[in-house]
């Protein structure tokens, strides 16, 4: 198992030893990784359609994905809470971000968008499924695997390009405590979910470390848990994203902490113009910093848990 997490983590670290001067470039690594994951949701959908009594397993995704859902929501909720109450986080009156989209339907339209390629994958999945038979599914599994690994090398160089030195990000201690919390409640909502899901407890740790980033974690755990567990862990931290962009404008003039951490890894992108919207200028560097964290901690982290 340490053999398999070698593998998938190498790709990762390579990326992130490449530095890239060059903006043409690094526009291209990014459209890469969007084309990536799209391939591999794609490619996904097309799995589960060879999913035996597929009606039944798709029920059973849905409300294992709600259980996961829902414990790890409690533990975040209740800790990011405390937390709002002993930091102070200054709210701003909120200004626009050139270029970003303001209202929670354009933000949430990206991410439902992903739901789409999945639909679409089984839908494909089904239709050529009745041609070519099991081999089908076979070759999609095999060929996820190798989109995953030119993913990962990607995401690790746009870690390492992201323009924020280490040095900045462990020094901005807001950012820093909220994505512990996240983090650390994150893992004990899974603890708790696991024996309700009939999981082992490193499986259930797993499925709760993907902290919001749905286009990776359903990947790496469908990859080493199969299509089934790996679509609960894309629907979790897809659900994760949804409830944010509803929870942030709601409390982030009281509880700001709470509003960035629960947005988990998607807080320095997806809903970032939303927090910087409801809770102004003052909370993106708290924001990207906590994002960036979680970003950085959860593919290791999956892949070390899914390894023990």
């Amino acid at each position: 198992m340490l053999t398999g997490l070698l593998i998938v983590l190498l790709p990762l670290i390579l990326g992130y030893l490449v530095r890239v001067r060059h903006d043409g470039v690094m526009a291209w690594i990014n459209r890469g990784v969007n084309a990536s994951i799209y391939a591999i949701l794609l490619l996904m959908g097309v799995s589960l359609a060879g999913l035996d009594d597929l009606g039944g397993q798709f029920a059973r995704l849905g409300s294992q994905a709600l259980i996961l859902l829902a414990a790890t929501s409690a533990c975040n909720l209740v800790a990011l809470g405390w937390l709002s109450h002993r930091l102070r986080l200054p709210v701003d009156p909120a200004r626009s971000v050139a270029g970003a989209p303001t209202s929670k339907l354009a933000a949430m339209a990206g991410s439902l968008s992903l739901v789409g390629v999945v639909v679409g994958g089984m839908l494909l999945g089904l239709a050529a499924g009745q041609i070519l038979g099991k081999p089908l599914f076979a070759w999609a599994e095999r060929l996820s695997e190798w989109v995953l690994y030119a993913l990962l090398v990607l995401i690790g160089c746009q870690l390492r390009n992201s323009g924020m030195p280490l040095k900045q990000i462990l020094l901005n201690r807001f950012g820093l405590v909220i994505a512990s919390t996240l983090a650390a409640s994150s893992l004990i909502g899974g603890l708790a979910a696991a024996p309700l899901l009939d999981l082992r407890w490193n499986e259930g740790l797993a499925m709760a470390a993907g902290f919001g980033w749905y286009s990776l974690s359903g990947i790496l755990i469908g990859d080493e848990l199969g299509p089934l567990l790996g679509g609960v862990a894309f629907f979790n931290d897809l659900g994760r994203e949804l409830l944010a962009f509803v929870l942030i404008p709601l409390v982030i003039r009281r509880h700001a902490a709470l509003a960035i951490g629960y947005g988990g890894a998607t807080s320095m992108d997806f809903t970032l113009p939303v927090i910087q919207q409801h809770g102004g200028v003052s909370c993106v560097p708290v924001a990207v910093v906590s994002g960036f964290i979680l970003s950085l901690l959860s593919p290791p982290l999956i892949l070390f848990l899914l390894s023990l």
